[in-house]
């Protein structure tokens, strides 16, 4: 046997033993606050959907059948990730590319990526539900061969879950089915993609609350409050729902912020001024969103821009939370315990490159751009087809983050940062970049880690703490 011929078993093996350490590492898994709130349903037997349903159930049988609190889910998204990770390296090296499979693999190395895959969330179920997919095509694509029935179901079955996972998965994993599988003309693929979203809309409720039996908890109502709040605050006399003395207060508390809806949703904070808006009917307040757009659309834009800097991490101050997975569970009287403290070892790692462009949505989206363009004026074949597969799913679900996002938390943004990395290591395999597109790459690399830099070193530092950003 050649070494070319070994290099696939080589990496296999590699990814196997990386899952495994892994796993050691971070046992039994990093349990936060709503990992906690979600396996507190899993105990009770009684679910809502401020937390994935599918989720939820998931985790109950496995933990009816094997125990272990957090550790089964672990165990399944850390297998995902790395068997999607391998599959795609394997695929790699079994067509001469093995360089490119152990580029691939240094990938799930990345520190924030695997530390964030060492917590028991829907974030990191749906990176590992979706990268194990990526996978089993590529497997069988990349080889030139026809990738089987069963294979397919099991995709089929591995996008679903990650759709019902994360309520804003289906804008990456419709994107992804359709360039995978869906025509190849654009306009074919943007109509089966909207025709796909609004189906998966359309259903999501009927299986969340008939199938899986989750009470409402009043969640989808959260982006309309948070963009609400932001027009009467920023253009008082709108129609918001709102009273002028609820407005007032807002304002005055500082409610309202880039970062995140959490004041406007916390009792002791602010929570009680917009009461107001819990009362109308979902319809009822989207229309009441829609009408105030239209009256202050200079307002609405500020804010979602202010949001969307914030959510990607551009234009910051250092040190802002909810970069850097956690090491320790949360305190709780649910069994779920915290990983040994050789854990903290790969926290100093994280603490090293968190404040930088690997720690910064936004580069990554960027770069997802900068890949796209390149990829669409290259001939079709294997590595450019799943490729640009990943940048168009990547590239819609952080857009996605201009209109639908309460939040800026980085663990979002995991599926858009590897599948773009993913991607990238895909086109060079495929072949070696031209001078222009390296220059392309590299200068809008270099205006985004500059421009953060600049801001990282004038602007005030974050608020370290939840509590903090909370004020």
């Amino acid at each position: 046997m050649t070494v070319d011929q070994r290099n696939p078993a080589i990496l296999a093996g590699v990814a196997l033993a990386l899952c495994v350490v892994a796993l050691g590492l971070f046992w039994p898994g990093v349990a936060m606050y709503d990992t906690i709130a979600q396996f507190g349903q899993v105990v009770s037997g009684r679910f809502d959907d401020w937390h994935p349903p599918i989720m939820a159930r998931l985790w109950t049988v496995l933990h009816g059948a094997v125990g272990g609190e957090a550790a089964p889910m672990l165990v399944l998204q850390m297998t995902l990730y790395w068997t999607g990770l391998g599959l795609v390296a394997t695929a790699l090296a079994r067509t001469g590319k093995a360089r490119s499979g152990v580029a691939v693999l240094a990938i799930g190395l990345t520190p924030l990526f695997l530390g964030w895959q060492g917590t028991v969330l829907k974030d990191a179920q749906m990176l590992g539900a979706m990268l194990a997919a990526v996978g089993l095509v590529a497997w069988w694509r990349l080889r030139a061969v026809p990738v089987p029935a069963w294979a397919w179901l099991l995709v089929s079955v591995l996008l679903g879950y990650a759709t019902l996972v994360r309520a804003n998965a289906v804008f990456a994993t419709v994107a992804l089915a359709v360039m995978l599988v869906g025509p190849r003309n654009w306009w074919g693929r943007g109509a089966l993609a909207l025709v796909g979203v609004g189906a998966v809309l359309a259903v999501s409720s009927p299986i969340n609350h008939g199938l899986f039996g989750a009470a409402s908890s009043g969640v989808e109502r959260t982006e309309a409050i948070y963009d609400l709040s932001a027009i009467a605050v920023g253009a008082p006399g709108t129609p918001t729902g709102l009273s002028a003395a609820s407005v007032r207060e807002i304002a005055a508390r500082h409610c309202v912020k880039p970062y995140f809806w959490d004041p406007l949703g916390e009792a002791t904070r602010c929570g009680g001024l917009v009461d107001a808006l819990h009362a109308y009917p979902p319809g009822t307040l989207y229309g009441l969103l829609a009408a105030a757009i239209v009256r202050a659309p200079g307002t609405y834009l500020a804010h979602r821009m202010a949001h969307w800097n914030s959510t990607e991490r551009w234009l910051v101050g250092a040190g802002a939370p909810g970069a850097l997975p956690p090491v320790v569970s949360e305190a709780n009287t649910l069994g779920l315990a915290s990983p040994a403290p050789t854990v903290r070892l790969w926290l100093n790692v994280e603490r090293v490159t968190v404040d930088t462009p690997l720690g910064w949505p936004i580069a990554f989206y960027v770069l997802a751009l900068v890949g796209f363009v390149v990829a669409v004026r290259r001939p079709a074949g294997a590595l450019r087809e799943i490729a640009l597969a990943l940048l168009v799913s990547a590239i819609l679900l952080e857009t996605s983050f201009l209109v639908l996002s309460i939040a800026s938390d980085l663990r979002y943004h995991l599926w858009s940062m590897v599948a773009t990395s993913v991607a990238l290591v895909l086109l060079i395999a495929e072949r070696r970049p031209t001078r222009r597109e390296w220059l392309a790459g590299g200068a809008a690399l270099l205006l985004i880690t500059v421009s953060g830099t600049i801001a990282r070193i004038v602007l005030p530092q974050a608020p370290a703490t939840y509590a903090a950003q909370l004020l």
